[in-house]
């Protein structure tokens, strides 16, 4: 029979790892389990990616994130997050896919498949969810999407060199990338549904995008979106009626949600009158299922610019309050929730 662990963290991202420094300070014995590698969704970030916010705002279980920049890459925070892992020795269990969770509170089992198929179990009486979610991205629902060249994560530019690409999107990661093609040889078409670009956009990167626009170095098409892609080309539905534009590449770079229906498979009620918010108690972060909580962006349902590591790395210290009470039988001081605060892409 499986070890029965006192907290399984669903989840490697720094939230998830957060969340089972703080649980693993109060003595408890934690395991993490994720589908992809430690920190799975920063990895799969754009290569050459700088985030918006300083080295300590992502700073988790009271290590210091060194960094010669005023604003790190995504190497860096990789690093750090390798280095964390590691000093607090946790038990991570990477390239594990939850495939189902069952039992109650006090027994609960997860279900995981590995990387050959091979199905595991793990036990845990309380668990933690923090998948994140940039996993699943928002389709467009147009025919032509699930042609290969289209794709909805932007990593590096050199194969779209003198390559016609499109980039839909009108929010960082859109104009990022499009900059990036841009850069690298490639006639980059930026496509957004809205009148302008998103004023959220980082402060050193949207003038420079305004400013290949303006002049004409990456042509542009507001209050457009797109109807239809081919293997040659994408249509393209303008104020002034269709226009059919040749392409090779496609960057579906529209956002991401949560998996509401993992959510949703453990018996959590999303609410859909609040963005598909999980029910569960602000004091504790605990769901409506007893014994199970929700971490990290989540808890913000269809909100998704609401919750990042930078509030999210807080959401641990909540949820063991809780956890030194139930499995401890120690009272502590329970920290404040953080309110979601609306921050840029």
């Amino acid at each position: 029979m499986s070890t029965l662990h006192d907290v399984l963290v669903i989840g490697a991202g720094p939230t998830g790892l957060a969340c089972a420094i703080d649980a693993q300070n109060l003595g408890l014995n934690v395991a993490i389990v994720d589908k992809g590698c430690l920190t799975n969704s920063l990895f799969h970030y754009p290569a050459n990616m700088t985030f918006f916010t300083t080295p300590e705002l992502l700073e988790i279980g009271n290590m210091p994130f060194s960094s010669p920049n005023q604003k790190p890459t995504r190497s860096e925070a990789l690093e750090y997050y390798r280095k964390v892992s590691q000093h607090y020795n946790l038990d991570v269990r990477q390239y594990e896919l939850v495939t189902a969770v069952t039992g109650v509170d006090g027994d609960f089992a997860v279900h995981t498949t590995d990387r050959f198929n091979r199905k595991l179990q793990h036990r845990a009486r309380k668990l933690i969810v923090s998948t994140g979610y940039y996993d699943i991205p928002n389709k467009l629902d147009i025919p032509g999407e699930s042609l290969p060249k289209v794709q909805h994560y932007y990593n590096e530019p050199h194969p779209y060199f003198a390559q016609d690409v499109v980039v839909i999107g009108g929010k960082n990661s859109a104009a990022i990338a499009a900059l990036d093609l841009y850069r690298h040889g490639a006639r980059v078409t930026l496509v957004h549904r809205g009148a302008e670009l998103h004023r959220h956009i980082k402060y050193w990167i949207k003038p420079d995008i305004e400013n290949r626009i303006k002049n004409g170095e990456v042509a542009a098409h507001f209050r457009t979106t797109v109807s239809l892609i081919t293997e040659d080309t994408v249509t393209l539905e303008t104020p002034a009626g269709p226009k059919v534009i040749p392409n090779q590449f496609v960057f579906a770079l529209t956002g991401y949600q949560p998996d509401f229906a993992f959510i949703a498979s453990m018996g959590i009620i999303l609410d859909p009158a609040n963005a598909r918010c999980p029910i569960y108690n602000p004091d504790t972060l605990e769901s409506n299922i007893p014994g199970l909580y929700v971490a990290g962006v989540v808890v913000a349902g269809e909100r998704t610019n609401e919750v990042f590591i930078e509030n999210g790395r807080f959401h641990g210290a909540v949820i063991a309050a809780d956890l030194a009470t139930k499995l401890k039988g120690t009272p502590i001081t329970r920290p404040t929730a953080p309110e979601h605060t609306i921050a840029a892409e």
